[in-house]
């Protein structure tokens, strides 16, 4: 059964103190759950979050739905997101995530046979200006070609 840490639990109370609306405190409550969770939200984790927040699962479940920074089923350790929107494709994001799912074995949406990498093909990030790029957990990646995306991506594998 899925619980916060005690910290975890800490932040989840800070943040429905922070805020006049309790309903505020929903996304960096849900950031906080899949960072615990492995880089995901369950149904178990909703249900869990409904109850120390007081909120109804249906409310949570309405932002947690809504917003795609939120992973509805597990990632690998590195979730790979590929701009595929138009300034990154019209520069080889798309490409760009075939590539990567070559190297690495994997389809999109899915997590590699080693549990390291999911690589998802994802709207805009916000930086056309830097296209293509990749957003790799929370860091984000521009001006790519596909070696250098590799290259970083190894870099980043060596971190684990």
């Amino acid at each position: 059964m899925f619980e916060l840490s005690e910290e975890g639990k800490q932040f989840v109370k800070k943040e429905l103190e922070r805020y006049e609306d309790r309903y505020s405190a929903i996304i960096p409550s849900l950031y906080r759950v899949q960072k615990e969770n492995g880089g995901w939200v369950s149904d178990e984790c909703v249900a869990y979050l409904s109850q120390l927040m007081d909120l109804p699962e249906a409310d949570i479940y309405e932002v947690f739905k809504f917003y795609t920074m939120f992973n509805q089923k597990p990632v690998g350790q590195l979730h790979v997101q590929v701009c595929t929107n138009i300034s990154c494709s019209m520069n080889g994001g798309r490409e760009l995530a075939d590539h990567i799912c070559k190297a690495y074995n994997v389809k999109s949406g899915e997590v590699s046979s080693d549990g390291k990498v999911t690589v998802s093909r994802v709207e805009c990030l916000g930086s056309c200006d830097t296209a293509p790029m990749m957003q790799v957990n929370d860091r984000y990646l521009e001006n790519l070609t596909p070696e250098s995306a590799l290259e970083q991506l190894k870099s980043l594998e060596s971190e684990l």
